[in-house]
Protein backbone atom coordinates (compact mmCIF):
# COMPACT_ATOMS: atom_id res chain seq x y z
CA UNK A 1 0.00 0.00 0.00
CA UNK A 2 1.24 3.25 -1.05
CA UNK A 3 -0.29 7.03 1.58
CA UNK A 4 -0.29 9.84 -0.16
CA UNK A 5 0.09 12.83 2.07
CA UNK A 6 -1.71 15.92 0.81
CA UNK A 7 -0.17 19.07 1.06
CA UNK A 8 -1.18 22.64 1.31
CA UNK A 9 -1.98 23.98 -2.57
CA UNK A 10 0.20 26.96 -4.03
CA UNK A 11 0.73 27.90 -7.28
CA UNK A 12 4.36 26.94 -7.14
CA UNK A 13 3.60 23.19 -6.00
CA UNK A 14 0.77 22.83 -8.70
CA UNK A 15 2.21 24.66 -11.82
CA UNK A 16 3.70 21.69 -13.38
CA UNK A 17 -0.37 20.11 -13.00
CA UNK A 18 -2.12 23.50 -14.00
CA UNK A 19 -3.08 26.87 -12.26
CA UNK A 20 -4.64 27.61 -8.52
CA UNK A 21 -7.79 29.48 -9.48
CA UNK A 22 -8.05 32.25 -6.70
CA UNK A 23 -7.70 35.95 -6.14
CA UNK A 24 -4.60 36.47 -5.44
CA UNK A 25 -3.00 34.38 -8.62
CA UNK A 26 -4.74 37.44 -10.88
CA UNK A 27 -1.94 38.68 -13.74
CA UNK A 28 -4.32 41.29 -13.49
CA UNK A 29 -7.01 43.43 -11.34
CA UNK A 30 -9.28 45.45 -12.81
CA UNK A 31 -12.00 48.04 -11.14
CA UNK A 32 -15.18 47.70 -13.27
CA UNK A 33 -19.05 48.37 -13.16
CA UNK A 34 -18.23 52.37 -11.93
CA UNK A 35 -16.12 50.73 -9.31
CA UNK A 36 -18.23 48.66 -7.13
CA UNK A 37 -16.52 45.15 -8.61
CA UNK A 38 -12.77 44.59 -8.32
CA UNK A 39 -12.22 41.90 -11.71
CA UNK A 40 -9.55 39.35 -10.72
CA UNK A 41 -8.61 38.92 -14.53
CA UNK A 42 -7.40 36.11 -16.07
CA UNK A 43 -6.74 33.30 -13.40
CA UNK A 44 -7.04 30.14 -15.20
CA UNK A 45 -6.72 29.31 -19.10
CA UNK A 46 -8.89 26.98 -21.03
CA UNK A 47 -7.89 24.75 -23.52
CA UNK A 48 -10.87 23.36 -25.51
CA UNK A 49 -8.95 22.42 -29.29
CA UNK A 50 -11.63 21.77 -31.89
CA UNK A 51 -14.10 21.63 -29.45
CA UNK A 52 -16.20 24.20 -27.44
CA UNK A 53 -16.19 25.13 -23.83
CA UNK A 54 -18.64 24.19 -21.55
CA UNK A 55 -19.84 25.25 -18.23
CA UNK A 56 -21.10 22.57 -15.51
CA UNK A 57 -21.87 21.90 -11.68
CA UNK A 58 -20.33 18.61 -10.70
CA UNK A 59 -22.07 17.29 -6.97
CA UNK A 60 -19.40 15.38 -5.27
CA UNK A 61 -20.29 13.01 -2.75
CA UNK A 62 -17.01 12.22 0.00
CA UNK A 63 -15.34 8.72 -0.24
CA UNK A 64 -15.43 6.92 3.07
CA UNK A 65 -12.30 7.78 5.09
CA UNK A 66 -9.17 6.92 4.65
CA UNK A 67 -9.85 7.31 1.36
CA UNK A 68 -8.45 4.84 -1.23
CA UNK A 69 -7.87 5.25 -4.69
CA UNK A 70 -8.60 3.38 -7.19
CA UNK A 71 -8.66 5.04 -10.66
CA UNK A 72 -7.24 8.59 -12.31
CA UNK A 73 -8.58 9.92 -15.18
CA UNK A 74 -7.06 12.45 -18.33
CA UNK A 75 -8.16 14.28 -20.45
CA UNK A 76 -6.25 14.67 -23.26
CA UNK A 77 -7.68 17.08 -25.61
CA UNK A 78 -8.77 19.98 -23.23
CA UNK A 79 -8.15 21.22 -19.55
CA UNK A 80 -10.71 20.99 -17.15
CA UNK A 81 -10.95 23.73 -14.46
CA UNK A 82 -12.93 23.18 -10.38
CA UNK A 83 -14.16 26.04 -8.63
CA UNK A 84 -15.67 24.79 -5.32
CA UNK A 85 -18.84 26.56 -4.52
CA UNK A 86 -19.79 25.24 -1.15
CA UNK A 87 -17.39 26.73 0.96
CA UNK A 88 -15.71 23.96 1.86
CA UNK A 89 -12.02 22.58 1.49
CA UNK A 90 -11.19 19.48 -0.77
CA UNK A 91 -8.46 17.42 -2.01
CA UNK A 92 -6.91 17.60 -5.16
CA UNK A 93 -4.83 14.42 -6.87
CA UNK A 94 -2.65 14.25 -9.80
CA UNK A 95 -0.01 12.81 -11.24
CA UNK A 96 1.55 14.94 -13.97
CA UNK A 97 1.18 14.78 -18.25
CA UNK A 98 2.60 12.10 -20.15
CA UNK A 99 2.04 8.30 -19.24
CA UNK A 100 0.75 7.89 -16.41
CA UNK A 101 3.25 6.97 -13.54
CA UNK A 102 2.19 5.59 -9.93
CA UNK A 103 5.26 7.01 -8.40
CA UNK A 104 4.44 10.84 -9.57
CA UNK A 105 1.33 10.91 -7.80
CA UNK A 106 0.62 14.10 -5.36
CA UNK A 107 -1.86 15.13 -3.10
CA UNK A 108 -2.85 18.78 -2.48
CA UNK A 109 -5.70 20.09 0.32
CA UNK A 110 -7.24 23.14 -1.62
CA UNK A 111 -9.11 25.73 0.67
CA UNK A 112 -12.59 26.60 -0.12
CA UNK A 113 -11.71 29.67 -1.87
CA UNK A 114 -9.11 27.77 -4.04
CA UNK A 115 -10.10 26.43 -7.25
CA UNK A 116 -7.50 24.29 -10.11
CA UNK A 117 -7.30 24.29 -13.45
CA UNK A 118 -5.65 21.21 -14.66
CA UNK A 119 -3.67 21.65 -17.41
CA UNK A 120 -4.93 19.11 -20.77
CA UNK A 121 -3.69 15.79 -20.56
CA UNK A 122 -2.80 16.24 -16.75
CA UNK A 123 -3.92 12.99 -14.84
CA UNK A 124 -5.76 13.62 -12.07
CA UNK A 125 -8.54 11.99 -9.74
CA UNK A 126 -12.08 12.88 -9.80
CA UNK A 127 -13.60 15.78 -7.59
CA UNK A 128 -12.55 14.50 -3.82
CA UNK A 129 -14.95 16.67 -1.65
CA UNK A 130 -14.31 16.02 2.15
CA UNK A 131 -16.57 15.35 5.18
CA UNK A 132 -20.31 17.10 3.02
CA UNK A 133 -21.74 16.46 -0.26
CA UNK A 134 -19.92 19.47 -2.18
CA UNK A 135 -20.27 20.97 -5.67
CA UNK A 136 -18.26 22.18 -8.23
CA UNK A 137 -18.65 24.95 -11.16
CA UNK A 138 -16.36 23.15 -13.64
CA UNK A 139 -15.24 24.57 -16.60
CA UNK A 140 -14.46 21.99 -19.58
CA UNK A 141 -14.22 21.13 -22.97
CA UNK A 142 -17.35 19.02 -24.86
CA UNK A 143 -16.63 18.60 -28.66
CA UNK A 144 -15.57 15.48 -31.03
CA UNK A 145 -12.94 12.75 -29.80
CA UNK A 146 -12.29 10.88 -26.46
CA UNK A 147 -11.76 13.53 -24.38
CA UNK A 148 -11.46 10.97 -21.22
CA UNK A 149 -9.38 8.41 -20.64
CA UNK A 150 -9.12 6.16 -17.63
CA UNK A 151 -6.43 3.83 -15.83
CA UNK A 152 -7.35 1.49 -12.69
CA UNK A 153 -4.60 1.44 -10.09
CA UNK A 154 -2.93 -1.76 -9.21
CA UNK A 155 -1.87 -0.96 -5.93
CA UNK A 156 -3.97 0.41 -3.38
CA UNK A 157 -3.42 4.16 -2.48
CA UNK A 158 -4.58 5.58 0.25
CA UNK A 159 -4.69 9.56 1.18
CA UNK A 160 -3.48 9.58 5.07
CA UNK A 161 -5.78 12.90 5.76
Amino acid sequence: MRKLSPEPLTQEAFAPYGEVIEAANAREVRVINYGNTRRFHHLAGVEVGEGKGLVSIFRSTPLPRPISLKVMEVHPLGSQAFVPLSGRPYLVVVAGQGEFQVENMRAFLAGPQQGVSYHKGCWHHYSLALDEVSDFLVIDRDGPGDNCLEVFLDEEIVIDY
